[in-house]
């Protein structure tokens, strides 16, 4: 789950809301306003007709054609018109930004739209004459259009601010998400009576008792799996000893032609039990680790491996649980063995990581890269051919067991590996 890509997908979805209610609106806007506005402007025309017609009433009926002194803005006009001779109009006063032919050619009354104009027409005096005020259609879209602006960036500001609180209000209810996330991260499934603790949320506790009793079902799980591992070690332990007792005795009493056999027989069975040694140490009952400082000559000395030559630096001190690190390196050390090796270099390659370096025929690269591949995914020993024998398997499961992780290094002649026993992988 990934939290903060939940917050800007619904911050997007949020924003998107906002936009479309604003355009949702200025389309409602103008629906329910362009009757109305055009409505006032009519009223206006009508309204400025009726307040003209007074002063006009006194006038001439005849006489030329006369200008308003005032500069109009060209959006109002008005005109006054007589009948003709022909029965066509004639402009007798108009303003000063009025057109030149009467508005109307045909005498007409009421409102009517006329290039360009709205007009309204009416009688003046006796009704010889006509009076047309009129506003340009532009400036009746103009102002339509102003109206519906103001709606439309009034409902778009609202719309943002609520994106915003909103925004606000979604990482917040987002924030005991992430809180669970971190503690799940520090949150060991496997520890025994591991708890998440108290939901911070009401919405959150069927998720902190599932989580809960996941962890209590794998922990059981683990401690079977412990106690199985370690019962069939102990229950191979005392048969293997009495073997290798057995082939010792037949090894110095059998007849010469038929030692060569038994002593490789010996040594399979010795390696059977290393094999055991390291399941009892790796699944034993307690699963806490007892780390303390280990000088890798003195601990190396403890695990003799015939037939292969051990070389370690004298100084060299390790940090780390000594039953997991001697069974780890008796693996190792029992690898190299049956790949042909005959020294191995054992060595800190930097504080708390073990390498060890022998000089057998190693591995080539396509190999090599399948190790890591096995050793990335955890594969199990042998399967999808992955080629990851038991002793590199166990070896990195105490690594891991220690925190770290077991780690393939490049090397020109032989095969390396370093054992990381740091709480955190970090590489060296």
């Amino acid at each position: 789950m990934r939290l903060p890509s939940i917050a800007q997908r619904l911050s997007w979805t949020l924003l998107v809301v906002a936009l479309a209610t604003s355009l949702a609106a200025s389309a409602a806007v103008w629906l329910a306003v362009r009757y109305e506005v055009r409505e006032l402007q009519d009223d206006t025309l009508q309204g400025a007709a009726e307040a003209m017609l007074p002063h006009l009433a006194q006038l001439g009926e005849d006489g030329p054609l006369a200008r308003s002194p005032l500069q109009a803005s060209g959006r109002y006009a008005w005109q006054v018109v007589a009948p003709g001779d022909d029965g066509r109009s004639v402009l007798l006063q108009a303003s000063s930004e009025a057109p030149l032919t009467p508005l109307c050619l045909q005498p007409c009354t009421g409102l009517v739209d006329r290039d360009g104009w709205r007009v309204f027409a009416t009688p003046v005096g006796d009704g010889a004459r006509m009076l047309y005020v009129a506003q340009t259609h532009d400036e009746q879209l103009e102002a339509l259009l102003e109206v519906v602006l103001a709606a439309a960036l009034a409902t778009l500001a609202i719309g943002l601010l609520s994106h915003l609180a909103l925004r606000l209000r979604v990482q917040a209810e987002l924030l005991p998400l992430m809180r669970l996330s971190e503690r799940l991260l520090a949150h060991d499934l496997m520890s025994p009576g591991a708890s998440l603790g108290a939901a911070e949320r009401t919405e959150l506790r069927p998720v902190h008792l599932a989580i809960d009793r996941l962890s209590g079902q794998l922990a059981r799980r683990l401690a079977q799996e412990r106690a199985f591992a370690a019962h069939a070690a102990h229950a191979l332990r005392t048969p293997l000893a009495g073997m290798d007792a057995q082939l010792a005795v037949a090894v110095r009493e059998a007849p010469a032609e038929l030692r060569p056999r038994l002593v490789r027989v010996r040594l399979a069975a010795s390696r059977l039990q290393q094999v055991v040694a390291a399941l009892l140490a790796l699944f034993r009952s307690g699963v806490e680790l007892q780390r303390e400082a280990l000088a890798l000559p003195a601990l190396l000395s403890r695990l003799p491996v015939q037939g292969l030559e051990v070389v370690v630096a004298p100084e060299a001190v390790v940090l780390a649980d000594a039953d997991l690190l001697s069974a780890a390196l008796m693996n190792l050390l029992d690898n190299a063995l049956r790949h042909g090796a005959r020294t191995v270099r054992v060595a800190l390659a930097a504080p708390g990581v073990v390498e060890v370096a022998d000089d057998g025929p190693g591995v080539d690269a396509a190999a090599q890269a399948r190790l890591r591949n096995s050793l990335d995914s955890g594969d199990e020993p042998g399967t999808g051919g992955s080629g990851l024998g038991l002793g590199l398997a166990l070896a990195d499961l105490i690594a891991r067991a220690h925190g770290g992780r077991l780690e393939l290094v490049d090397s020109e002649r032989g095969f390396a590996v370093r054992l990381n026993l740091n709480e955190k992988d970090t590489p060296a």
